[in-house]
């Protein structure tokens, strides 16, 4: 009976995804089906005769209706074959292999940096409020939120590498070398993708703590002579993560699907431009296969979140009783 009620959530949460997944890429392959162009007028970039575009939408299979189309691209996806890209013809595997990989270090490296700064500097700030690291840390958040990403961006680049000269402008790997020793390359594009989302979170972990800190639990605690950081790991902590963990992962979900101006910017070699010219170009298959890597994230990461916040919110109200 126990494993029974412990697997159906787990069963129901699994049927939950992949209907969601199946939904979304009907969703997006029928809007590039359906959509002005295809890739075979920009294959011949709208130079080839009616014959010629003809011809090559039977060579590419675009005669066909859209739901033959889409059988033939799912089936492929449930025996592992990705499909070809209509332009290059290269296998989509292949390109998700290769860009993938960089947008994962990229993702990674800001989902990290966003993860330790937000709770350092929201914890800080929400148990000291009013102080002036908290006055100056709120102004500094309010002047992120207000610059658009590209803005960052380009004030980061005419400052520290057209100006100081510290770090370089552009992105441009050493396949020759070993990723981590590029470490340089990493700076200016995680500067930008934080300037998007780390004030958001400082603040929502400030109020999370603040609200956890007044609680009638804590104070409890510190008045029965607890260690501060005791009141912290076991009362504040749990409610701040059940209480800013899905907005969290939701921005996490955005740096590692790779933030496009930001690999733009920089001439990181990731999955958002190859994701735009697959999109410009309508490369079905390209963007297809971008995309259900980006979903499937999003959606693994959101169930993650789920776990984690069942897990810690139990412990939060058990605090709040207490």
């Amino acid at each position: 009976m126990i494993l029974r009620a412990t697997l159906r959530p787990l069963l129901w949460r699994a049927a939950q995804a992949v209907a969601t997944l199946w939904l979304l890429s009907l969703i997006i392959f029928s809007a590039l089906s359906l959509s002005k162009g295809d890739a075979a007028t920009a294959r011949l970039a709208g130079g080839g005769t009616p014959a010629q575009v003809a011809v090559l939408r039977a060579e590419l299979e675009l005669d066909k209706p859209l739901l033959v189309r889409y059988g033939r691209w799912i089936g492929g996806i449930i025996q592992g074959d990705w499909g070809k890209s209509a332009l290059s013809g290269r296998p989509v595997s292949a390109l998700l292999a290769e860009r993938g990989g960089y947008s994962l270090a990229l993702g990674a490296t800001a989902s990290l940096t966003l993860v330790v700064l937000a709770f350092v500097a929201g914890i800080g700030c929400g148990l000291h409020p009013g102080s002036a690291a908290d006055r100056l840390i709120g102004t500094v958040s309010l002047v992120l939120v207000a610059l658009p990403e590209f803005v960052t961006g380009t004030l980061l680049i005419l400052l520290f590498a057209l100006t100081l000269r510290w770090l370089p402008a552009l992105s441009l790997i050493n396949d020759a070398r070993p990723l981590w020793a590029q470490w340089p390359l990493f700076i200016l594009p995680v500067l930008t993708l934080l300037s998007v989302c780390l004030a958001q979170n400082i603040r929502l972990i400030r109020a999370g703590v603040i609200r956890a800190s007044a609680s009638a639990a804590c104070e409890s605690a510190r008045l029965n002579g607890l260690p501060e950081a005791k009141v912290i790991l076991h009362w504040i902590m749990p409610e701040v993560l059940s209480y800013a963990l899905p907005v969290l992962a939701r921005y996490i979900t955005y740096l590692f699907g790779g933030a496009l101006i930001a690999e733009t910017l920089f001439g990181w070699p990731g999955l958002a431009a190859a994701l735009l010219n697959a999109t410009l170009a309508r490369d079905t298959p390209v963007v297809m296969g971008i995309a259900m890597v980006i979903c499937c994230l999003t959606v693994l990461l959101n169930a993650l979140v789920d776990g984690f916040t069942a897990l810690f919110a139990p412990a939060a109200r058990r605090g709040a009783v207490s």
